[in-house]
C-alpha cells in the first residue's frame, strides 16, 4: 500500500495538470490539514529529484524543478534540431490540407495515434491547436505562420492541389457522416 506521499506523487504525475487541493482531499480521503503534511513531506522526498511540487492556494502541480533547466533546454535544442519524421510529415499534411482538423480526424486519415507527431509540430511551433467551439472537449489544429513560412508559401491555399485535396476530403467526410447515420436508423 502507498504511502500518502507516495499516493500524492502518483496522482500528481498521472494527472500532468494542476489538481484542486480539494479534490487531492477527497481522493486521498484526507483533511486540508492532513494535506499540508503529506505535500511537505512530498517536497521533502522530491529534494535533488528533479521534480517538484508547485503550489498555490487552491490548486498543486507536479513540475520538474528550477536546475533541471539546462538540461532540459538541452534536451528540447535536440529534439527541435532533429528532421520532421515520416509520420510528423504525414500528420503535419493532414494539417495543411485539412484545416481546423482534429486529432481523431488526423488518425483516422493516417491510421495511427499521431499524439507523437502532435506534440512534435507544436514544440517547433509549427501548428497550433485551438479549442472547438462546438465541443469543448476537442482540440482543433491548424498551421502557423511559421509552417507557412518553412514551406514557402503564404497561404494553405497556394499547397500543390490544395482545392482538389480539400473537396475529396470533404466529400469523403460527408459521405462518412451519412453512412453513420444511415447506420443509426436502421
Amino acid at each position: 500500500m502507498l504511502t500518502p506521499p507516495a499516493a500524492l506523487h502518483a496522482l500528481l504525475f498521472a494527472s500532468g495538470e494542476p489538481l484542486e487541493k480539494k479534490r487531492l482531499e477527497s481522493l486521498l480521503g484526507i483533511t486540508s490539514t492532513e494535506l499540508k503534511l503529506v505535500l511537505q513531506a512530498l517536497v521533502g522526498l522530491l529534494k535533488g529529484s528533479g521534480t517538484t511540487i508547485v503550489e498555490t492556494d487552491t490548486e498543486v502541480e507536479l513540475r520538474t524543478a528550477a536546475e533541471a533547466a539546462p538540461i532540459l533546454k538541452k534536451f528540447r535544442e535536440s529534439e527541435l534540431s532533429r528532421d520532421l519524421g515520416k509520420a510528423s510529415l504525414e500528420t503535419l499534411a493532414v494539417i495543411a490540407y485539412q484545416t481546423g482538423t482534429t486529432r481523431s480526424e488526423i488518425d483516422w486519415v493516417r491510421g495511427v495515434n499521431s499524439s507523437t507527431s502532435l506534440r512534435t509540430l507544436l514544440l517547433r511551433g509549427l501548428i497550433e491547436g485551438r479549442e472547438d467551439e462546438r465541443d469543448k472537449r476537442r482540440i482543433r489544429y491548424s498551421l502557423t505562420p511559421e509552417a507557412l513560412a518553412h514551406l514557402g508559401i503564404t497561404r494553405a491555399t497556394e499547397l500543390p492541389r490544395a482545392a482538389e485535396l480539400q473537396a475529396g476530403a470533404a466529400a469523403i467526410i460527408d459521405e462518412e457522416a451519412q453512412n453513420a447515420v444511415a447506420e443509426v436508423t436502421v
